[in-house]
């Protein structure tokens, strides 16, 4: 968006200088005109990378490498105090202090302190929203971008009001294998070559805790990969798949690689997720939709 903003205000269209400057925040008798891409960006795009013990410095360093590429205002916060606040409280009240599997902790603990950090991230999303422009000595408030994807939101693989619920949510309506692709082309056509530790990067919440055997990843997660998920997904909004036609139509395409029976049990699986996930729908953020197999709930 900066760049488009950049290349019409060379091209003298007040219009667009008349909306960046508005946008800005510059003063009505303001002569600012936003001819740098990375400057403007530093104006108006705010990032935020709220990390914790589970968080890696892989993670920590992809998010700076990736706000100084596109010039946003950056910030690098650690939000354990929250975190453990939050943790004191329920153990005050309870008596109890919950804790990870890996330090074994029940099911139900592992959920409930990965769903606290998520949780604590949409919050403090829309602090630094109303307050990084005043931090700045600017006037007005920002909006919250949502990071969820079409393949997350179908499968349920997210926390209901973490960083999920937002404002607006540009790749909403996009699969994570689409997204994928567009990301290789923002690394060439936008010469961003920090892109490529994204695609190379395992999907991660980095919401348990690092240990020398076990590392959190989204795939062993979900029981299914990504590439898995998109198909279904367009099997199931586009062709309009119940079960039985999708385990039908999978054992043409997978039948070389898979058996009738593991199939079926990654289509089960993906219905009995996406069955039981349905609440999460009907308060997702709403999306820029420019697919056929976006999800019909997110509004």
């Amino acid at each position: 968006m900066c760049r488009l903003v950049s290349e019409a205000a060379s091209r003298g269209e007040q219009d667009i200088i008349g909306d960046a400057r508005r946008i800005a925040g510059e003063p009505e008798d303001s002569t600012y005109i936003p001819s740098d891409p990375k400057e403007f960006c530093s104006r108006v795009f705010h990032t935020c990378y709220m990390g914790t013990s589970n968080s890696s410095a892989d993670t920590r360093g992809r998010a700076k490498e990736l706000a100084q590429a596109i010039g946003s205002y950056h910030v690098d916060l650690n939000m354990d105090t929250v975190v453990s606040a939050v943790q004191t409280l329920f153990s005050t009240v309870t008596g109890l202090r919950p804790r990870f599997k890996v330090h074994g902790g029940s099911s139900a603990e592992n959920l409930a302190l990965q769903n606290i950090q998520a949780r604590l991230r949409m919050v403090l999303a829309y602090m630094f929203a109303q307050l990084l422009p005043w931090v700045r000595g600017r006037a007005g408030g920002l909006l919250v971008l949502g990071s969820a994807n079409v393949d997350e939101s179908l499968r349920g693989y997210l926390t209901k009001y973490d960083c999920s619920s937002a404002d607006i949510n540009p790749i909403g309506g996009i699969s994570k294998t689409d997204l994928k692709k567009f990301i290789a082309y923002a690394q060439t056509q936008f010469e961003l070559p920090i892109l490529e530790k994204f695609l190379t990067a395992t999907p991660t919440a980095e919401l348990e805790p690092i240990t020398e055997t076990y590392v959190q990843a989204d795939e062993a997660d979900m029981g299914m990969t990504y590439d898995e998920l998109s198909i279904f997904g367009r099997l199931r909004k586009v062709e309009k798949c119940g079960p039985y036609s999708m385990f039908s139509k999978l054992v043409n395409e997978w039948g070389s690689m898979l058996s009738p029976l593991q199939i079926a049990s990654k289509v089960k699986l993906f219905f009995y997720e996406y069955a039981r996930n349905r609440h999460k729908m009907t308060t997702l953020t709403p999306s820029y939709h420019a697919e056929s197999y976006s999800p019909d709930d997110n509004r």
